[in-house]
């Protein structure tokens, strides 16, 4: 274990894992399921449709609106009865704005025993654009609401595109987060250590998720499944640990054609004996066990 200065989160003190470490069962390979369920404000669009030809300027891109709408519509029942069938545990990334628009879902996330994962009000908010207070309020109404809504408080959070604001991870841990994974720049977790105390950060990885994937590369869902094959095949003999996430959204591979290539790798790791499944929240755990 070392430490040093974070390059982000400002004020803290980084505790990082040695090569030495390990996943519980001497592991090499910990593997975590999200599911990505995201909303914009009303009269807001996402900044990614797909249709490839650019719209005249100041026209409002309906098209991306109506996009991203499947994601509460059809997506997200989609990708739960996944998950329901693999019997696994996810971690749900809910925009807090669902606590307002679609409570039996939040409600049906918590209630099957999901990771629910704060992912800030709405995805039009970036915390890297607000100011300190607007993080504070962001952070406060969007874990009450999810909280109201769901019986349980979120204990992890991951911002919308990924972006913090610079005091963002000091923020969350003032709020009572236990982790979040607005983290990029390692291949396990680690501890942000504030004067107040400390937050795990969990890097979320990008290899295998669904929006970079096939709205950004054009890659198939076959080749979804294949990379995360080549990948695992990789990690599994080599010798230090790393985290695997496998992401989907409810607007993406929330439709047929993707949430079959979700189903099909969820499948194939659930019988390995040398990779850990695991929640965010039970990452967490262990890495604070180990760092003590």
């Amino acid at each position: 274990m070392f430490d040093g200065e974070d390059g982000v989160a400002r004020g803290a003190r980084v505790v990082r894992l040695d090569r030495d470490f390990r996943w519980p069962g001497d592991r090499c390979v910990a593997i975590t399921f999200n599911v990505a369920f995201e909303g914009w404000s009303d009269g807001k669009t996402p900044g990614i449709g797909p249709m490839g030809n650019p719209l005249p300027l100041g026209a409002v891109d309906t098209n991306a609106l109506s996009w991203a709408h499947y994601g509460p519509v059809r997506g997200i029942e989609r990708l739960l009865g996944v998950l329901e069938r693999v019997e696994r545990r996810a971690n749900v990334m809910v925009s807090g704005i669902f606590a307002e628009r679609s409570p039996q879902v939040v409600q049906t996330i918590a209630a099957a025993g999901h990771d629910l994962v704060a992912h800030g009000y709405a995805q039009e908010i970036v915390p890297a654009k607000l100011s300190r207070q607007d993080n504070e309020a962001n952070i406060a109404s969007t874990t009450e609401l999810l909280h109201s809504v769901a019986g349980i408080k979120p204990q992890g959070w991951i911002s919308p595109r990924g972006t913090p604001g610079m005091d963002h991870a000091r923020l969350l841990l003032e709020a009572g987060y236990d982790w979040h994974g607005d983290a990029f720049d390692d291949d396990r977790p680690y501890l942000q250590v504030f004067p107040n105390g400390g937050i795990v950060a969990i890097p979320l990885t990008m290899e295998i998720n669904d929006l970079p994937h096939a709205m950004r590369y054009g890659r198939s869902p076959r080749q979804f499944v294949e990379a995360f094959e080549d990948l695992l095949d990789h990690v599994r003999r080599g010798d230090e640990a790393l985290t695997i996430d496998v992401t989907a959204h409810a607007h993406v591979y929330g439709r047929p054609a993707g949430a079959w290539a979700y189903e099909a790798i969820a499948r194939k790791v659930r019988d390995l004996d040398d990779v850990w499944i695991a929640t965010r929240s039970e990452i967490a755990l262990h890495v604070r066990q180990v760092l003590g």
